[in-house]
């Protein structure tokens, strides 16, 4: 009975191992357009290396003074892809996750760094070349939380022809008037915006036309919407988030546009306790619109 109990329990191990997909963390790609290496981390299927498939992509996008491997680290995103996946709440898919510093995902006012350019321009081409991906709009989604959510939304917005989903967590979206009344501490705003917007603004000095091209409410506000009914939005904030206020007028501007989008409050702060329990989500909406 001892015996016959070992094998069953060596058996489960094996297959609980079986099912478990491939994290290659801190990978380096060289950008022409930054003029550095760029690392990412990446996910794939259990099947990956066992097949010739084809796989759909979402790329996982971290927030402020993260990295890489923010997601892997303490999203826990191998250990919640492998559990929707075998369960079948998402379909087997991979997972991309760029280092993007402090850049907030987008170009510079001056021109100085131009992350949306390289994250557009050569890192999707460069991670569809060199992964058994299927580079068609259909299978390509973008998420992310904080300043994350804030890239996903640029992109998705900017690029709608690119995404099929957009999934921003805890966005890091201002109306105008928090822009110009918050953060009224000068060296604070040098040291977080400045880089993107100009140094020394105060006030609605802050609202300029670079600002207004990367912020989602007004981008939103401009767009065709028809355009951008060709994303699938998820949009999903805390309760006790201070970026609630953003969130919730993206939402209203979003009913205005008449744009289909799905709009969640939830309980919790912004936190990786909530990104956590936001990504099964995520990756089930995702997967949906990978769907035809």
């Amino acid at each position: 009975m001892k015996q016959l109990l070992c094998i069953l329990l060596l058996v489960c191990s094996v297959t609980t191992f079986a099912q478990q997909g491939m994290l290659k963390e801190s990978l380096k790609v060289k950008s022409s357009t930054l003029g550095k290496d760029v690392e990412y981390s990446i996910y794939l299927p259990v099947d990956y290396d066992k097949t010739n498939r084809q796989y759909p992509v979402l790329y996982l996008l971290h927030g402020y003074t993260d990295d890489e491997t923010g997601w892997t680290q303490f999203g826990q995103t191998p250990e919640i892809a492998d559990k929707s996946i075998n369960s079948g709440e998402a379909p087997p898919m991979i997972i991309v996750m760029p280092d993007a510093g402090v850049t907030w995902y987008m170009n510079t006012f001056d021109g100085k760094t131009k992350f949306e350019d390289f994250f557009i321009k050569e890192f999707i081409p460069y991670i569809e070349s060199n992964y058994r991906i299927r580079a068609k709009k259909e299978f390509r989604a973008v998420a992310g939380l904080s300043m994350g959510g804030l890239g996903t939304l640029l992109y998705a917005t900017k690029h709608p022809d690119m995404f099929v989903a957009a999934a921003p967590l805890s966005a890091a979206i201002w109306t105008d008037e928090e822009v110009v009344t918050q953060n009224a501490d000068i060296a604070r705003w040098n040291a977080v915006f400045g880089d993107l917007y100009g140094k020394d603004l105060k006030g609605k000095e802050r609202l300029t036309e670079h600002y207004y091209k990367n912020a989602p409410i007004k981008i939103v506000e401009n767009a065709n919407a028809e355009d951008l009914k060709k994303v699938k939005f998820y949009i999903d904030c805390g309760d006790d988030d201070f970026l609630i206020k953003g969130n919730m007028a993206l939402h209203a501007m979003m009913i205005d546009k008449k744009i289909p989008h799905e709009f969640r409050v939830r309980d919790g702060a912004h936190n990786w306790t909530y990104w956590r329990t936001a990504l099964p989500e995520v990756l089930k909406f995702v997967g949906d619109s990978f769907h035809r």
